[in-house]
């Protein structure tokens, strides 16, 4: 069967495999037809080598972890034959601490955690692939054309659970929102904002292309200015940007109370001038909290695909701005310009 692979820490060894063996039986007993993955910035930077691990033994891995199949055959019964469904990527470590002995492999303390298509199992970007029961999220049948935007989703779902953690520390009334950063994971954050009924702004640098029309189909606000010039103070923060300057901004700005979550991911290797003391006392005195957040357990797997079951499914597929058949990869793999969501298509 066809694969998408690269061999770790190689950069640019991104290839196409035509004779790549079957799923094994020990990755899961439900075997799944791959429909399509997603692409993201992970992708990019395995690919460049920056880091990635193949599966023991192997020397290369199996790129692809948002991902979209129907299934062939589960002999468990969980679920049918041509059921749509993900697979979950991240899987627990095998001691395991205590968070993963409990399902919430996203918070693994110990960092022996599994990923497929990033770290030690092979990834979903293959004619079929195998998985357990435990880590299949059945979806439902009308997002076949959107539903592998399940796992950024998860992401952003993961978010707001802990941002609505945090603020019940307190009585808690959010108004305003502000994301920064209009990639996939922004305008998903953006979505499950306005699913709260919360006022929501958005934030980024591009002035045209499809960002701001996609931001306005929300019912949201788009803006291009700096984080400091923006006329409000925003209850809840989500930085999707991982740019240093706006991280820092976005903490002084944040309201009384206010809860900010970073799912940008830094690069490093910049230093900024920054009053650090005016920080710990806006931070101190306002009550704020900022924290980070990444991936996903089950719980928001299934939170996600909840989210998208109730979303306009025009406007989760206006996401997608480019759907490439799997034998032109490399064309799926190079970034365009107005390149929102790539989405690399195994079967229709």
């Amino acid at each position: 069967m066809r694969a998408v692979t690269v061999k770790p820490g190689v950069a640019n060894s991104l290839n196409l495999v035509e004779d790549q063996p079957e799923p094994a039986a020990e990755e899961g007993s439900v075997l799944v037809e791959a429909l399509a993955v997603g692409i993201c910035g992970t992708d990019h930077e395995i690919i460049a080598g920056e880091y990635g691990e193949a599966p023991p033994g192997r020397d290369h891995l199996v790129i692809g972890h948002e991902s979209l199949g129907r299934v062939i055959e589960d002999p468990s019964g969980t679920m049918q034959p041509g059921d749509l469904v993900a697979g979950i990527v991240r899987h627990p470590d095998p001691v395991p601490c205590p968070n993963c002995a409990v399902g919430e492999w996203d918070m693994c303390r110990n960092g022996q955690y599994t990923e497929h298509g990033i770290k030690a199992l092979p990834g979903f970007a293959r004619d079929r692939w195998r998985i357990e029961p435990q880590f299949a999220v059945a979806l439902d049948p009308a997002l076949a054309q959107v539903g592998v935007l399940l796992e950024p989703t998860s992401v952003v779902a993961k978010a707001w659970d802990h941002i609505e953690r945090i603020g019940h520390r307190a009585e808690w009334q959010p108004q305003t929102v502000l994301v920064t950063g209009a990639g996939p994971i922004g305008l998903l954050a953006a979505l499950l904002a306005t699913q709260r009924g919360l006022t929501v702004h958005v934030l980024d640098r591009n002035t045209d292309g499809p960002k701001p029309e996609l931001v306005a189909g929300l019912g949201a606000t788009y803006h291009t200015v700096t984080v400091n010039d923006l006329p409000f103070e925003p209850d809840v923060v989500i930085e999707c940007t991982g740019a240093p300057t706006v991280v820092l901004d976005v903490m002084c700005k944040a309201g009384p109370t206010g809860i900010v979550c970073l799912a940008g991911v830094s690069s490093g290797g910049r230093t900024i001038n920054f009053d650090a003391g005016a920080l710990n006392r806006e931070l101190v005195l306002e009550n704020n909290v900022v924290f980070g957040s990444v991936n996903a357990n089950r719980r928001h797997w299934d939170m996600a695909a909840q989210a998208l079951a109730g979303a306009d499914q025009v406007w989760l597929e206006s996401l997608i701005t480019r759907r490439v058949p799997v034998n032109r990869y490399a064309d799926a793999y190079t970034p365009g310009p107005d390149d929102i969501k790539v989405v690399l298509e195994f079967a229709s």
